[in-house]
């Protein structure tokens, strides 16, 4: 088991020293106290090293004392999912959406002081619904037009998380009144200070569709579209790999992974809202080199930090909540350990070329769709169906 870092600083020959977390050297004791006051035994109100590896460190306390002490312009990026806005208070302490901008205008503030000129800032949020009625609040879209508007950030791009596995929710609107769709689409926005942070696209790059390898195969015949693009001949080279949609299809699915292992054993309750490896990885791939410096300041169980070591970029993870830097542990235990069932091998299509998620074609059930009328009050009065009515 790794030995946590409590007290002083572990041999700088063991770990990268904090001047090279971003931390300057004069501000080094503040992070290496040994006893921290903390509002609850549970959350630490300053910062302090909780573990080391080669490559990162875990911080157990408030990521704003980094943002605000750390070296200006030393993070190369920012990926992180921090708590939503939702009606229902979490454990990991979540806001209420109305209130939601407020509270991350001093993060934001944060993230422009530490991040390079061609940085990047990727923040995964996922959506909330207004109480007692079937409508979605803003505050999600909200966030980027703040952070553009008031911090000098450009949206670089927005991109979408779907969960193949979510369950339909909110259950009220979804699965008892039935007039609401299943809520299964997290936003992803990539900002950055610049209008040209560094990025590669060919890093993230996706397999070929059979539709594409039989173009590639049979060749293309150059024509104007009746959308009025002008394909050329040049849409029928073979670039080994095709260029990525901004819709990341990743089931969240993990269940028996060397981290929930880890936490099973020592009694620890597993964080209730972790990302899968595979969307931080998709960025950090995309939007890093090897070396680079990767932060997530509301780490939960530090998804990030164990991407960044297994890719060879330097990382800081900090969460001000115990318990869950307690459970990350398990995510550097470098004790040998069963493999953890591949993502793919549970409700997902394969084939010899590669993996891939089957979704149907929205018309796949489109007949008899008008076999009972439309509620005309938009389902505000709650009528319960049979349990052997047809969906």
């Amino acid at each position: 088991m790794p030995q946590r870092n409590l007290g002083k600083t572990a041999d700088p020959r063991g770990g990268l020293p904090l001047t090279e977390m971003g931390i300057p050297r004069e501000s080094r004791a503040r992070y290496d106290v040994s006893v921290v006051k903390c509002d609850s035994e549970s959350m630490s109100c300053e910062l302090r090293v909780f573990h080391r590896t080669r490559l990162g460190v875990i911080y157990h306390g408030d990521s704003l004392h980094y943002l605000t002490s750390c070296e200006p312009a030393s993070v190369d990026l920012i990926v992180t999912s921090p708590p939503f806005g939702l009606v229902r208070k979490k454990e990991y302490g979540n806001v209420d959406a109305t209130e939601y901008l407020q509270w991350f205008r001093p993060f934001a503030a944060g993230f422009k002081r530490v991040l390079k000129p061609n940085g990047s800032l990727v923040i995964d949020i996922g959506g909330a619904w207004v109480p007692g009625q079937p409508t979605r609040s803003l505050y999600q879209y909200e966030l980027p037009v703040m952070l553009c508007r008031e911090f000098g950030f450009h949206l670089a791009q927005e991109f979408f998380w779907w969960n193949p596995s979510k369950l339909p929710s909110p259950a009220e609107w979804v699965t008892v009144r039935r007039i609401r769709v299943k809520d299964a689409v997290n936003t992803v926005w990539w900002l950055s200070p610049t209008p040209w942070p560094k990025a590669s696209n060919r890093r993230v790059a996706a397999p070929y569709s059979d539709a594409m390898r039989d173009l590639l195969k049979n060749g293309y015949r150059p024509k104007l579209r009746p959308s009025g693009h002008d394909i050329s001949e040049n849409f029928a080279v073979d670039n080994g790999a095709a260029i990525p949609p901004n819709l990341l299809a990743i089931a969240n699915t993990e269940s028996n992974s060397r981290y929930l292992r880890y936490c099973r054993q020592r009694g620890i309750k597993p964080h209730p809202a972790r990302f899968p490896a595979e969307l931080p990885e998709f960025f950090i791939r995309m939007l890093t080199d090897p070396g680079d410096l990767v932060l997530d300041p509301f780490a939960g169980s530090c998804v990030a930090g164990e991407v960044c070591e297994r890719l060879g970029r330097r990382w800081v993870c900090i969460d001000i909540i115990r318990t869950y830097v307690e459970g990350a542990l398990g995510r550097f235990d470098t004790r040998p350990q069963r493999v953890q069932v591949p993502l793919f091998d549970c409700g997902v299509a394969t084939d010899a070329r590669g993996t891939f998620y089957k979704i149907y074609h929205p018309a796949a059930m489109w007949r008899d769709a008008d076999r009972e009328p439309l509620p005309q009050d938009g389902g505000k009065r709650r009528t319960l169906q049979s349990k052997r009515a047809k969906t």
